[in-house]
């Protein structure tokens, strides 16, 4: 991603709107992952770019369209590592996924938190980005198990496990979180059996769906 910086000394390569606008983008996600939302601007941008501020204002309007498009770069980067493996069956392909996950978050823990409050913030855009990508993350649960993966848990695929699910979700996001900041004790290892062991206790509580009156 550190491809977009035009190296000192080195004839700037004239490239076509779309691909600059991508490795904008790719720096931006990259300079995220070591600091707040709020700090990532077009000044700091545009001088690891190795363009100018003007150009930069080219591609992203404002400040906030900027903030915006690194987010919604930032998700699809999240929902593309943690995709499911094919091999194993549900509770290893889970590991997996969680795992990856985690790493995640330990390789871009400042960005990450950032992205979360900005999430809760004020800003509409942040939100639904946010809530895109959780839906996506829970949603491929059911989609990557199917009707025998989830057997293998104990459960169908209703409106109220889904529920459950996406309560899930926010736990895990939650604790692995903290987690990165203080470990409190908890080995990585365990951490990710914990966690895949509750999503299957969630899904087995989750109460049977019943006609509305």
């Amino acid at each position: 991603m550190s491809a977009a910086s035009a190296p000192s000394g080195s004839p700037r390569v004239r490239l076509d709107p779309a691909t600059r606008k991508e490795q904008l983008l790719d720096l931006g996600v990259e300079l995220l992952s070591t600091r707040d939302l709020d700090e990532l601007s077009i000044d700091l941008l545009a001088e690891r770019a190795g363009i100018s501020r003007g150009l930069l204002y080219h591609y992203f309007g404002n400040k906030q369209e900027f903030h915006e498009a690194v987010v919604r770069r930032a998700a699809a980067d999240l929902i593309a590592v943690t995709a499911p493996v094919e091999e194993g069956d549900m509770g290893a392909r889970l590991l997996v996924s969680l795992d990856r996950y985690l790493a995640f978050v330990e390789a871009n823990h400042r960005g990450y938190v950032s992205l979360v409050r900005a999430a809760n913030g004020s800003n509409p855009v942040m939100r639904e980005i946010y809530e895109e990508a959780r839906a996506a993350l829970t949603d491929r649960i059911f989609a990557t198990a199917g009707e025998q993966g989830l057997a293998e848990f104990g459960v169908v695929d209703t409106s109220a496990v889904r529920l459950f699910v996406r309560g899930w979700a926010v736990l895990v996001e939650d604790v692995v979180i903290r987690w990165v900041e203080d470990p409190a004790g908890v080995a990585r290892d365990d951490l990710l059996l914990s966690l895949s062991a509750i999503l299957a206790q969630v899904a087995v509580s989750a109460p049977p769906v019943r006609p509305e009156a």
